[in-house]
């Protein structure tokens, strides 16, 4: 009887302990996915843009879990469009930068967010130049 209560003790215990982890989010068994960074990435949303960069900028952003983030408008022949590039600790490393009047053609997906449509890079061309910023799932390839 007294290992039965033991054990069942133990087990009642661990369970109140598992539970009070998850309330503190130590201990998470399933992390919703969250509309931001890869997760808006969609492969079959994925477009070709040619234009002229109007301007360079880092700012908070929350498609990039509202970290600060490089971003360019690129002016094409139909739109201006929000290119987000990658975060700025991400863009700072790298060893190539965008300035206005740059011709560029960005393949990416293109996406709506809050209302606003932009559009993810993923591979960026300049001339003879490219630049890989995220494999074909969206998942960033350049790192810090």
């Amino acid at each position: 009887m007294k290992l039965s209560s033991f054990i069942v003790g133990t087990i009642c215990g661990l369970a109140v302990i598992a539970v009070v982890l998850m309330l503190f989010g130590v201990l998470s068994f399933h992390r919703p996915v969250t509309l931001q960074g890869a997760a808006l990435y969609n492969p079959s949303n994925e477009v070709v843009v040619t234009g002229s960069v109007a301007s360079v900028d880092e700012f908070t952003c929350p498609v990039g879990e509202n970290e600060i983030g490089g971003h360019l408008i690129l002016t094409t022949a139909r739109e201006d469009l929000l290119i987000h590039l990658a975060p700025g600790r991400v863009m700072r490393s790298q060893s190539f930068s965008f300035v206005a009047g740059d011709k560029l053609q960005v393949v990416g997906a293109k996406f709506r967010f809050r209302g606003q449509n932009g559009v993810i890079a993923r591979e960026i061309t300049r001339g003879n130049e490219t630049f890989v910023l995220r494999d074909h799932e969206g998942k960033l390839l350049v790192t810090q």
